[in-house]
């Protein structure tokens, strides 16, 4: 996370909005051959949605009410998030919600961003709609095998009964919640509620891209070729080329689950100089488990921050609690059925 808090300057003036210009190249920083400099930090929390929500239809920007609605939401859902927990409650219901962590901890941003002085209703610019395209079958089924964050809400040890293993062991669980990868900030990147910085470190022959989320480290080899798919990885293998002033990076050899490599799967990615400020950043995925291909593109602007290691393994009680949990309910279930047996 960010080593200070920054607060909601939300509610400016739709015309007090700072642009950022596409065709500014002239200040750029540039390497010792030449080519754009994007050396640095960058903080990418935007509140500009991933997916167009389905009232704007093939719509790609937002006008200046609706601009001005999406910061009024945030505000007020950031009063709400801060609001102190009463401490005579009860206890939650069993079973029920607990909700999640208070809103001090998110970061999604202070405002969407914009490309031409014009503000986004969704990363995503491809299909029109601006939402992902359905799985084939197969992805689906491939999807509906894979761990899962949140499972069935069902009574007891049901997975006793269906013979699943959601909670055997850490192997079971999903890459993230074990402290693994998390694949929505690496590649494509994309915005989430936190966790939102980004380093890079270029040379002449490499550019590592730091995320933040998972203390991940993406290695782009610059004018190389692709290893072979028996190295296929998590983030898979990236190789980079010059097209102009743009870092063209092209990905493939990927794993979906450890062990479990994703035939097919390539992810183009474009690193443009727009400012001195920030770049612009512009994907394109192709996946044999989706019906279609999928592109999006969002600003990148520099930030001072710097990224703190993300160490999530010391204290990750949610993985311990849940396997605990799991042996509870199985102790219980299995008390159930020699009762059962008894009478």
């Amino acid at each position: 996370m960010k080593a200070t808090i920054k607060f909601v300057v939300a509610l400016l003036p739709f015309a007090m909005a700072i642009p950022i210009i596409a065709n500014a190249q002239e200040n750029f920083p540039r390497t010792a051959l030449g080519k754009p400099d994007f050396n640095g930090n960058y903080d990418i929390s935007s509140l500009t949605p991933y997916q167009r929500p389905t009232r704007y239809g093939n719509r790609l920007v937002l006008t200046e009410e609706e601009v001005q609605a999406m910061r009024e939401r945030e505000m007020t859902a950031r009063e709400r998030g801060s609001e102190q927990s009463d401490p005579d409650r009860s206890a939650p219901e069993e079973g029920g919600n607990i909700g999640s962590y208070n809103d001090f901890w998110f970061d999604r941003g202070d405002d969407g961003f914009t490309i031409d002085g014009q503000y986004r209703t969704s990363i995503l610019t491809y299909p029109e709609d601006g939402r992902m395209p359905p799985r084939t079958p197969e992805g689906q089924a491939k999807a509906d095998a894979a761990p899962k964050f949140a499972w069935p809400e069902r009574e007891g040890a049901w997975w006793l009964e269906t013979g699943e293993q959601p909670y055997d062991g850490p192997e079971n669980q999903v890459l993230g919640v074990r402290c693994i990868f998390q694949a929505g900030a690496s590649i494509p990147v994309r915005p989430s509620v936190y966790n939102n910085l980004k380093t890079i470190v270029q040379t002449d022959d490499y550019l590592m891209l730091y995320i933040e989320w998972m203390h991940w480290a993406r290695i782009i080899r610059i004018d190389s070729e692709h290893n072979p798919e028996e190295l296929s990885t998590l983030d898979g293998d990236s190789i980079g080329w010059w097209e102009g002033d743009t870092l063209v990076v092209e990905t493939i050899n990927f794993l979906d689950q450890p062990f479990q490599p994703n035939e097919g799967r390539r992810v183009t990615e474009r690193f443009s100089p727009i400012s001195d400020d920030g770049l612009l950043y512009s994907f394109t995925v192709e996946d044999p488990d989706y019906v279609d291909s999928y592109s999006g593109e969002l600003i990148w602007p520099k930030s001072d921050q710097i990224p703190y290691e993300y160490a999530c393994h010391e204290g990750n009680y949610a993985m311990t609690a849940t396997l605990m949990g799991a042996r509870v309910r199985e102790k219980e279930w299995r008390e159930q059925q020699e009762t059962a047996v008894e009478q």
